[in-house]
C-alpha cells in the first residue's frame, strides 16, 4: 500500500472516531476537520469578451428550450438537459431529432447520441468539456449539438438566418448585445447560451453549509463516507471543492454495446489515453445517471461500488463492506446534492414551436400532446 493511502487510513480513521465521540461537528476551529483543504468552491470566470448580463442569460434560457435550433423542429437543447432528470435524460445515450416520445425514460429514436448526456453543473470551472475534452470554452461548446447529425442536425447559419428573420428574437438580441452590429449572429448566439448555461452552479450543498460554518451540515454517516472518500484516494481525481477534475482516465467501464469506444484517444493520440474519458463531477450525480461515459451503469450505488472496485485494484485499500458502501454513497448522494439553481421550464418560446415535453411534466397533466 502507498504511504499516500497508509496516511489517508490514519487520517479518515482519526476523522471518523473524533466524529462519533464528539457528539456534534465543529466547523472552521472545531475537532472535526475535512481530510482536504477547506476550500470553497470558486466562482466561474466569464470570458472577458462575453461577460454576463441578465438579459443575455435570458436570451440563452430562451434559446435552451427552443426547438428551432433543431432540423426536426420538436427537439431542443433541453431534450438532452432537463432540470427534471438531474440535466440529463436518464437514457444510457440520448435521442435527438426524429425521436419518439417525451423527454426521458422511455423516448426512442434512430438518432442516439455518441455517448452518455452529461450534467451541466459548474461546467464555467471546466476548462474541457465534452467527455473527450474537445472543446475548452461553453462558447465553442454549443456548436457541436447544433452540428451534429444525432443531435440538433442543423448548420448554425442556418440557425441565425431563422432567428434574424423573427422580430421577437432580433428584439431579444439587440436588449442583450446593444453593442454588437449586427446584433444576431453566430459569435452572440454562442455568447447568449453559454452565458446561461454558466449560471448552472451548485454550491449550496450541506458540504458547502459545513465550509461556511454551517457545523451540523455534515452528519456523522457524511463524515464516515468522507474518510472512505479519502481512503479510497477518490478526491485525487474527483478533487474537492469541485469533486471532478480535468483529467482523464480509464476506469473499465461495462461496454454492453459494445461502442468500442477509443475516447480521449481520437484527440490525443496518446496510447495511454485510449478508453479514457473526462472525470464527472460528483456534484449532484445522484440525479444524473444512468453513468459513465456509455450510460452503462444505471444505478448510482452500482456506480460507486464499479469505483471502488478499481481503486481496490489500485491498492488504495482493501474492499468495503457493504455498511461502508452504504455510508460512502450516502455522502455523496446527500452532502454533495444542491439543485437551488434549477431553472423552471418554458412553455412558449418566440418561435411559436412546441417546448419539449418532459414526462414527468406529462405525467402530471402540466401538458397535453
Amino acid at each position: 500500500m502507498s504511504s499516500r493511502s497508509q496516511s489517508h487510513l490514519a487520517a479518515g480513521w482519526l476523522a471518523a472516531t473524533v466524529a462519533a465521540c464528539s457528539g456534534e461537528p465543529a466547523a472552521h476551529g472545531g475537532e472535526y476537520r475535512l481530510p482536504w483543504p477547506e476550500v470553497p468552491l470558486p466562482a466561474a470566470e466569464d470570458p472577458h469578451d462575453n461577460p454576463r448580463t441578465e438579459p443575455k442569460r435570458l436570451l440563452g434560457r430562451i434559446l435552451f428550450y427552443d426547438p428551432l435550433l433543431s432540423a426536426d423542429r420538436a427537439t431542443a437543447c433541453v431534450t438532452c438537459h432537463s432540470e427534471i432528470w438531474g440535466l440529463g435524460d436518464q437514457l444510457p445515450r440520448s435521442i435527438g431529432v426524429g425521436g419518439r416520445g417525451v423527454i426521458g425514460p422511455g423516448r426512442s429514436g434512430a438518432h442516439r447520441s455518441r455517448r452518455n448526456s452529461p450534467a451541466l453543473w459548474n461546467l464555467g470551472l471546466r476548462s474541457a468539456l465534452f467527455w473527450d475534452g474537445r472543446a475548452s470554452t461553453l462558447e465553442e461548446q454549443v456548436l457541436f449539438p447544433l452540428r451534429d447529425p444525432d443531435e440538433l442536425a442543423r448548420e448554425p447559419d442556418d440557425v441565425i438566418a431563422d432567428l434574424r428573420a423573427s422580430s421577437p428574437y432580433r428584439a431579444l438580441f439587440e436588449a442583450a448585445f446593444p453593442q454588437a452590429e449586427p446584433a444576431v449572429s453566430r459569435t452572440t448566439f454562442t455568447q447568449a447560451l453559454g452565458t446561461f448555461v454558466r449560471a448552472y452552479v451548485s454550491d449550496r450543498a450541506p458540504y458547502d453549509g459545513y465550509l461556511r460554518g454551517d457545523a451540523l451540515a455534515l452528519d456523522a454517516q457524511d463524515r464516515r463516507g468522507i474518510a472512505l472518500f479519502a481512503q479510497l484516494e477518490c478526491d485525487s481525481c474527483h478533487v474537492p471543492p469541485r469533486f471532478d477534475s480535468d483529467r482523464y482516465a480509464n476506469r473499465a467501464v461495462p461496454d454492453p454495446e459494445q461502442l468500442d469506444d477509443v475516447g480521449r484517444f481520437a484527440l490525443s493520440g496518446a496510447e495511454h489515453e485510449r478508453g479514457a474519458f473526462r472525470v464527472p463531477t460528483l456534484r449532484n450525480a445522484r440525479d444524473s445517471g444512468p453513468y459513465f461515459h456509455n450510460g452503462a451503469v444505471a444505478d448510482y450505488r452500482a456506480a460507486i461500488a464499479h469505483e471502488v472496485e478499481q481503486q481496490v485494484a489500485l491498492g488504495a485499500r482493501e474492499p468495503l463492506s457493504e455498511e461502508e458502501l452504504t455510508d460512502l454513497t450516502q455522502f455523496l448522494r446527500r452532502a454533495l446534492t444542491d439543485t437551488s439553481r434549477e431553472q423552471h421550464p418554458l412553455d412558449e418560446v418566440p418561435s411559436g414551436l412546441m417546448v419539449p415535453l418532459d414526462s414527468e411534466r406529462f405525467l402530471r397533466g402540466d401538458r397535453e400532446l
